[in-house]
């Protein structure tokens, strides 16, 4: 029977889900989140069903690793939500050193791992990992540290601002030296958009941002094969079989889904046509099979779950909990981002990037850290509502 004269002080919010099953879980969070994870396992089983057969001899040989690779980042959520957010604000300096670490000791030779001309990977235990993945979770988690601490420097005035896009630019160089063009962009808008939401005066913001694009653009300017990605995006069609090929495929799947697709397991471009099909182009297959129906609901379940983080951030701010709200907040830029490039890229609206569909296109270190940032958002949920509507009691 509890105490209705004892008023719960916030280290008993912070434990409340260790005790009697208190946890408050986000079920509408758990439901999106499953809802893409399952979506995308049907659609790697179909895309990648003939090339797992030549490879392998086993049609279902990146099902069974999707699905192994969704436990282990399961797990990793279900630990991330029995850690308090406030311990990861201490250890947000730390953290970032080991982000920093991560992105250098991938540079160097013999310790990283070089698969398509892209040194990103670092082998353990016979397995790849992408370090700019967590890299990139561990940085943000530094912004919003950043950003909650010094907030009021963030408002005041430009130094405010430059020293956190400092720290970003070096992270961003580290990645372009792998080269990873496109996670170096998602973190770079990432890291804006939580700085803006922090409260990063708007002119400020858009300086910034302008001086941002002038230098990747004088980077894409400067190389050769990024020069090359361009033209090839701007017409594909001019070299349908070289630099445009991969697009041209691309396209040619979505237009043959129309409405309705041509059913589940129908496509054609996944048999071999289409680089990457159950990877990066994910997408394109699923608008071939499913149609603009299908796109419909993928986007969808995207934009819900964006909008989710983004109501947890409200939740957590009117809570008091500046670093929980920025940190939902990134969670919520980052997935509509990368969805949004990703999209953008299967239908010829953006060049080509090596980016996953978030939760649904086979990834090992992108599926891994996404769902364990789907951690972070729980338990960013369950500290909110606690702090808002007392600690979770049990029945009887």
């Amino acid at each position: 029977m509890s105490d209705a004269g004892t008023v719960p002080t916030p280290m008993s919010w912070a434990r409340s889900g260790a005790r009697g099953g208190g946890f408050r879980t986000d079920w509408v969070t758990v439901a999106l989140v499953l809802s893409i994870a399952l979506f995308g396992l049907v659609m790697v089983t179909s895309a990648s069903v003939s090339i797992a057969t030549r490879e392998t001899g086993q049609p279902f040989y990146y099902l069974e690793r999707q699905l192994l690779l969704l436990c282990v980042g399961g797990t990793a959520a279900f630990v991330l939500t029995r850690i308090r957010t406030e311990l990861l604000e201490k250890l947000a300096l730390p953290l970032l050193l080991a982000a920093v670490a991560l992105l250098v000791v991938v540079l160097v030779p013999g310790l990283g791992h070089v698969v398509n001309g892209s040194r990103r990977w670092i082998r353990l235990a016979g397995l790849n990992f992408q370090a700019s993945e967590l890299a990139r979770l561990l940085v943000l988690i530094y912004v919003a540290s950043y950003a909650a601490r010094r907030e009021a420097e963030l408002r005041a005035n430009f130094m405010g601002l430059a020293k956190p896009l400092g720290l970003l630019t070096l992270v961003a160089v580290l990645l372009l030296a792998e080269p990873d063009f496109g996670a170096a962009s998602v973190l770079f808008a990432t890291g804006f958009g939580v700085l803006f939401v922090a409260g990063a005066r708007l002119r400020y913001v858009l300086a910034m941002m302008l001086t941002a694009l002038a230098g990747f653009g004088a980077l894409v300017a400067l190389s050769g094969y990024r020069m090359r990605r361009l033209a090839g995006f701007l017409d594909p069609w001019a070299d349908p079989f070289n630099s445009g090929f991969q697009l041209t495929q691309s396209l040619i799947a979505i237009g043959r889904g129309e409405w309705f697709g041509v059913g589940l397991g129908e496509s054609v471009q996944k048999l071999f046509y289409l680089p990457e099909a159950h990877t990066d182009f994910l997408f394109a297959v699923l608008a071939e099979e499913l149609g603009l129906a299908g796109v419909v609901i993928a986007v969808g379940l995207f934009l819900a779950l964006a909008w989710r983080a983004f109501a947890i951030a409200r939740e957590a701010a009117d809570a008091g909990l500046k670093f929980q709200a920025y940190l939902a907040a990134g969670f919520g830029l980052w997935i509509g981002m990368q969805a949004f490039i990703n999209i953008g890229v299967n239908m010829g609206a953006l060049p080509t990037k090596g980016l996953t569909l978030p939760l649904m296109s086979y990834g090992r270190s992108s599926l891994i850290v996404t769902i364990a940032w789907v951690g972070i958002l729980l338990r960013v949920h369950h500290e909110a509502t606690a702090r808002t509507r007392g600690p979770a009691t049990v029945a009887g």
